[in-house]
């Protein structure tokens, strides 16, 4: 445990300028993950099952916006089947839309000095 001696920290630092740097940190990273999100939120992701038999569309946001079925895979007697490959095609795009926000916003908190503090080694 690091004890602080009137705000000083053992590298000499004062406490208030390492939260006041850490603090303009977190705000750019809010405003850049915010960013990230609402152009993320504007792509389109498609999720296909069956071979393509079934493609679901969806959103950045995680909202479905369409889905295209082949009429070769409607058979009245497997409706099951119908259901399974449109989840999975669901499925399969909700795995790409969080793929792609993962990647958007995890190279946004590789750069935080979380040292900034002072406690860092």
């Amino acid at each position: 445990m690091v004890r602080y001696c009137n705000g000083v920290t053992p590298k000499g630092k004062t406490v208030s300028k390492n939260i006041n740097k850490l603090l303009k940190q977190a705000q750019r990273l809010q405003s850049q993950m915010v960013q990230a999100q609402n152009e993320l939120t504007k792509k389109t992701f498609e999720g296909t099952a069956g071979g393509n038999m079934v493609t679901v569309t969806m959103n950045g946001g995680g909202d479905c916006t369409g889905i295209s079925i082949n009429p070769e895979v409607v058979v009245p007697d497997d409706v099951e089947m119908l259901e399974d490959l449109i989840l999975a095609a669901f499925k399969n795009a909700q795995e790409k839309v969080k793929e792609q926000s993962n990647a958007a916003m995890g190279g946004l908190t590789s750069g935080m000095d979380l040292g900034a503090l002072g406690l860092a080694p």
